[in-house]
C-alpha cells in the first residue's frame, strides 16, 4: 500500500499530473483546507493510496453525481490514529481505508464514524512464484494452508516479502490471519491465542526477506527484481487484487499463483466512511457518491479495473477471480490485543534489523536544521510507541554515521532483548551532542557506510533486514562524484547490492542526487522538508 506510512505532503504539481482528468485531487498532508467546510460537491477523504486505481471510476462518478473527491493519503493504522485522536475533525469529511477493523477497536475512533459503506473486497493472500509450486509439492496451490507456508519458510524453501503490519493493512491482516490460524482461535483473538501461536509465527517470519511500509512498494520491488534479474524472493504476501494485477505485466517465469489458504483469510472490504464531524454539504456528497459506487455498472467497472470483488448482488466478478470464498478468520477482540500482537511482531517474531543512519552535520545544518535532526532521532528512542512502529526494536543493531567533508564518527548500538531503555538513552545522549561544521561528502560517506555494513555482516554471519538511511540538507560537493560512486557500487557483490538506501530530502538537498541513489540501490526517496521526524518515522516501515 503506497502511502502506508505517516501522513505526508504531496507536491501539488506532481499530484495534478497523476490525477489529471479524474477529478481527484489532494491538498497534501495538512488535510487540505484546515477547518473550513468544503464547497458543495467536494468530499475530502483521508485514504489508503492503493485507491489510485479508482481514478477512472471516480472520474465517472464525478460526471454522474457532481462529487469531486479530494484525497489525502495515509496508512490505515496511522489513519486510524489520526481519526481517533480527533485530528481528522474539520480536516476531512470521510475516510476510505481497506478496513476499519483496527479503527473500530478504539472506542474513541469508533465514535468518530457516522456511517460506512463497504464498496469492494479483497482477501490478503500469498502469491507464490508459479515455477516453484511443483518443487514445493503443492499441486495447483488450491489446498495450501498457512501451516504449510510456514513449514516451507522454516525449512528455507520459501522466501517472501510482506509489508510492515504496524503500517500497512495488508501486513496487519496477514499477521492476524496467521495468529488466528496457528492458534486455532474460534472466537475473537486473545493474548492467550497470540502466545500459543508464537512458535509457529516465529518459524513463518524466518522466511521473510523483504519488508516495506507499503504494499505498493513491495510489489514494485518484486517487479524490479524480476526485470533486472536480481535476487528474487519466492512469494509475496499482499491483497489478492494486487497479486492478480501484477500478473498482468510480469514475465511468464515470474508470475504468481495466488494462494488463499484453505484455513481462512482476513479480507479488506474498503468501507467509504463518513466522519461524524462532516457538515451537511459533505454528508450529501457522501450519500450521492456511495449510492453511485454500489450501482451495478460502477461495481462492474470496479471489479474489472481493480480485480477486487464486487459487493453488489448480481455483479459478475472480473475474469480470474475464483468463485469460491474462504472463511474469515477471527480478529483481535480488543485494541490491547491488537497492539500486543504488533509489538510482539516487531520485537520478538520477525527477523532483527541492521540499520545504518548516515547523517549530514555539515555547516549548513547549524541552528534549526540540526535541532530538527536531533528531535527526529529522539523520537526513535522515545517511550510512547504502543505498536512498536517507531522506536528502535529489541535485537536491532543501529549505527549512526556522522559526516560532513568526511565521516566524523561511527557509533554502533545494539538494542537488547528485554528492557531497552539504557541503550536507547545512550543513543539519545550521543545524538544530542552532534555539532555542525564542514562541507558535504554524500557519496564518499555512503561508500563508507556500505563498507561498514559489509564488515558487520562478515563479523556476525547473520541474516538481518539491512538498510541504510542517508539524510542531507545540501548537494554533495566534496569527495566522490556521482559517476565515481556508481562505478564503485557496480563492483559490489550481490549481497551488498541487496542493501537498499533510503535518502531523506531536507533543506536545500539536491533531489536529483538523492533520487538517483534511491533508484540505484532499490530504495525509496522520502521528503523530510515538511516534517523531518515524520520522514524518519515513515522509513521505519521499510527497515
Amino acid at each position: 500500500m503506497r502511502g502506508d506510512g505517516v501522513l505526508r505532503r504531496i507536491a501539488p504539481a506532481v499530484l495534478a499530473l497523476a490525477l489529471a482528468g479524474t477529478g481527484c485531487t489532494s491538498e497534501g498532508g495538512d488535510g487540505g483546507g484546515g477547518t473550513e467546510q468544503p464547497k458543495d460537491g467536494v468530499l475530502r477523504v483521508l485514504a489508503g493510496s492503493e485507491l489510485h486505481d479508482m481514478e477512472a471510476v471516480l472520474a465517472d462518478a464525478r460526471t454522474a453525481t457532481g462529487v469531486r473527491v479530494e484525497f489525502t493519503w495515509s496508512g490505515s493504522l496511522d489513519g486510524a490514529d489520526t481519526v481517533a485522536s480527533g485530528q481528522a475533525d474539520g480536516k476531512y469529511d470521510a475516510v476510505w481505508f481497506p478496513s476499519n477493523h483496527y479503527l473500530r477497536l478504539d472506542p474513541a475512533g469508533k465514535g468518530k464514524l457516522l456511517s460506512e459503506t463497504p464498496v469492494m473486497s479483497s482477501p490478503v493472500a500469498v502469491g507464490v512464484r508459479s515455477t516453484m509450486l511443483s518443487e514445493l509439492g503443492w499441486g495447483d496451490g488450491s489446498q495450501v494452508t498457512w501451516g504449510k507456508l510456514g513449514e516451507a519458510a522454516a525449512a528455507g524453501k520459501l522466501s517472501y516479502g510482506m509489508a510492515d503490519p504496524s503500517r500497512s493493512n495488508s501486513g496487519f491482516s496477514a499477521l492476524v490471519a496467521l495468529a488466528s490460524a496457528f492458534s486455532g482461535a474460534g472466537a475473537a483473538l486473545s493474548d492467550a491465542d497470540v502466545a500459543k501461536a508464537a512458535p509457529q509465527l516465529k518459524q513463518f517470519f524466518s522466511g521473510q526477506k523483504l519488508t516495506s511500509g507499503s504494499s505498493g512498494w513491495l510489489a514494485e520491488a518484486y517487479q524490479k527484481a524480476a526485470k533486472q534479474n536480481e535476487t528474487k524472493v519466492g512469494a509475496l504476501v499482499n491483497y489478492e487484487s494486487v497479486l492478480l494485477s501484477m500478473n498482468r505485466t510480469l514475465p511468464a517465469e515470474d508470475r504468481l499463483t495466488v494462494i488463499r489458504p484453505v484455513d481462512g483469510v482476513v479480507s479488506a472490504d474498503y468501507p467509504l466512511s463518513l466522519l461524524a464531524s462532516a457538515g451537511k454539504p459533505a454528508q450529501d456528497s457522501f450519500q450521492r457518491l456511495s449510492r453511485y459506487l454500489l450501482q451495478s455498472n460502477a461495481q462492474q467497472r470496479i471489479t474489472e479495473e481493480t480485480l477486487r470483488r464486487p459487493v453488489t448482488t448480481g455483479v459478475t466478478p472480473a475474469t480470474g477471480l475464483p468463485a469460491e470464498r474462504r472463511r474469515e478468520l477471527p480478529f483481535p477482540g480488543t485494541r490491547a490485543v491488537a497492539d500486543g500482537l504488533l509489538s510482539a511482531y516487531q520485537n520478538e517474531l520477525r527477523r532483527p534489523s541492521r540499520t545504518v543512519y548516515v547523517l549530514d552535520t555539515s555547516g549548513s545544518m547549524k541552528g534549526g536544521r540540526l535541532d530538527a535532526l536531533k528531535a527526529a532521532m529522539a523520537r526513535l528512542t522515545g517511550a510512547q510507541d504502543p505498536r512498536g512502529q517507531r522506536r528502535f526494536r529489541q535485537r536491532e543493531e543501529v549505527t549512526v554515521v556522522e559526516f560532513a567533508s568526511t565521516v566524523k564518527s561511527e557509533r554502533t548500538y545494539r538494542i537488547p532483548v528485554g528492557p531497552p531503555e539504557a541503550e536507547l538513552a545512550r543513543i539519545q545522549q550521543e545524538v544530542q551532542g552532534l555539532t555542525a561544521d564542514g562541507g558535504t561528502a554524500v557519496y564518499s560517506s555512503l561508500k563508507e557506510a556500505f563498507e561498514l555494513v559489509g564488515r558487520q555482516q562478515a563479523a556476525s554471519g547473520d541474516d538481518r533486514f539491512t538498510s541504510i538511511v542517508v539524510m542531507t540538507d545540501g548537494e554533495s560537493n566534496e569527495g566522490l562524484k556521482d559517476q565515481e560512486f556508481r562505478a564503485w557500487y557496480g563492483g559490489l557483490s550481490g549481497a551488498a547490492r541487496a542493501v537498499p538506501v533510503f535518502p531523506i530530502l531536507f533543506g536545500d538537498a539536491a533531489k536529483g542526487q538523492l533520487q538517483g541513489i534511491a533508484d540505484l540501490t532499490g530504495g525509496k526517496l522520502f521528503d523530510g522538508r515538511g516534517s523531518l521526524d515524520g520522514a524518519f518515522e515513515e522509513i521505519r516501515g521499510y527497515q
